[in-house]
């Protein structure tokens, strides 16, 4: 068995951008900046040190998304990692990039209310200031199933 799964909070880097693949399915591509935390040996302060990671999401929840975001939303992202390889001018390319699943808006647009994203209708409703860890309800994951 493998799992890949993974969860990053963090900033968009640049706007989203929409595109359409040829059987007309929408595409949205993003940037989400995390920070690591880690203290420099020089000094002894503890310093950011960002780490920049594609993000990519499929399908009408991800046209609707496009609207709402842009540079410098805080998002909480839950998905998979995908490797891909291509060739460009004689050039073997490759990158990770998380295929998003759920994503949920971590910092208001009016600075009153945070809002996050309704999986099964695509819209939105308020949602708790302080945005609990997003959990599949349907998954049978006991604490006996937990290695540690």
């Amino acid at each position: 068995m493998s799992i890949n799964r993974v969860i990053i909070s963090g900033n968009l880097t640049r706007d989203p951008e929409l595109r359409s693949t040829a059987s007309g399915l929408p595409v949205l591509g993003f940037g989400v900046a995390v920070n690591d935390r880690r203290k420099n040996q020089q000094t002894g302060e503890w310093e950011d040190y960002p780490n920049f990671i594609d993000c990519t999401m499929f399908g009408a929840r991800a046209e609707s998304l496009s609207r709402f975001l842009s540079k410098g939303t805080k998002v909480a992202i839950e998905g998979k990692l995908r490797w891909s390889q291509w060739e460009r001018e004689g050039q073997k390319r490759s990158k990770i990039e998380v295929i998003v699943d759920e994503l949920e808006f971590m910092s208001s647009r009016d600075g009153g209310q945070s809002y996050g994203s309704q999986p099964s209708s695509g819209g939105y409703a308020p949602a708790p200031a302080a945005a609990a860890p997003m959990v599949d309800a349907s998954s049978s994951v006991y604490d006996e199933d937990i290695p540690f």
